[in-house]
């Protein structure tokens, strides 16, 4: 994995770290910024930062694309939604024109919803095949090394032609995520990870034990890790 590993004493130093670094990002490129979100608790405070003061007037809100990396098939009403979760913390009251936002369809089935999204990825990637899909894909990471919502031992680790696919089993609620290929077509992709249940799945992504998903994430550019102490584990040195 190409890029840096930092560490920050608690999730608060983390957020405010990432969410300068974010910044930096942002103002530091021209034209349509394109972030894919992470979903779950861990970015949450960092969405709180971005959107309030005085971070907020920092943010390039115009140029500002936002997708999203995964998402479950609830209503976007469900406080298990992505997007809800997003709209609560980063977009209520946020300057970002309306069709900057492509949440993750919920609507038909999880298999037609996919295909719809993978359907608008490709249109925006066709308006300049010279970049990637994505300038940044923020992810979080889970205990067992999953990451979006590709699962350990899914099929869909070996998916090479789908950008967006249905997940229908594994979890309790059906969830559609970006697959690899679609992730890896990004400038940088940011791991953001905190907790001590985290650890020994950080330690095994990190030294490439592919059984991970996230140690399979690849980027055109970076892949970047932003962990708090506690899932530092041994890598954090006082």
């Amino acid at each position: 994995m190409t890029g840096r590993i930092e560490i920050f004493a608690t999730p608060k130093r983390q957020a405010e770290s990432v969410a300068e670094w974010l910044l930096s990002e942002m103002n530091g490129s021209s034209g349509d910024f394109r972030v894919a979100l992470a979903g779950g608790n861990t970015p949450r405070l960092l969405y709180e930062l971005l959107a309030s003061a005085p971070l907020n007037a920092r943010v390039p809100w115009q140029r500002l694309q936002l997708f999203w990396g995964d998402e479950r098939f609830v209503p976007y009403t469900d406080r298990d939604s992505n997007f809800g979760m997003s709209l609560a913390t980063l977009l209520r009251d946020a300057p970002l024109p309306v069709e900057h936002v492509h949440p993750m369809p919920v609507t038909g089935t999880p298999e037609d919803a996919a295909a719809r999204y993978d359907a608008l990825l490709r249109t925006v990637k066709a308006q300049d095949e010279t970049r990637p899909l994505f300038d940044v894909v923020l992810l979080g990471m889970g205990a067992d090394g999953h990451t979006a919502s590709l699962l350990p031992e899914s099929p869909l680790l070996d998916e090479h032609e789908r950008w967006v696919a249905a997940v229908d089993n594994g979890r309790p609620q059906a969830r559609i995520t970006l697959t690899l290929p679609a992730i890896a077509s990004s400038r940088i992709v940011a791991f953001l990870v905190a907790g001590v249940d985290k650890s020994g799945a950080v330690m095994d992504a990190l030294a490439g034990r592919t059984a991970l998903p996230a140690a399979r994430v690849q980027s055109e550019g970076k892949v970047l890790w932003f962990l708090d102490r506690a899932a530092a584990g041994p890598l954090y040195h006082k």
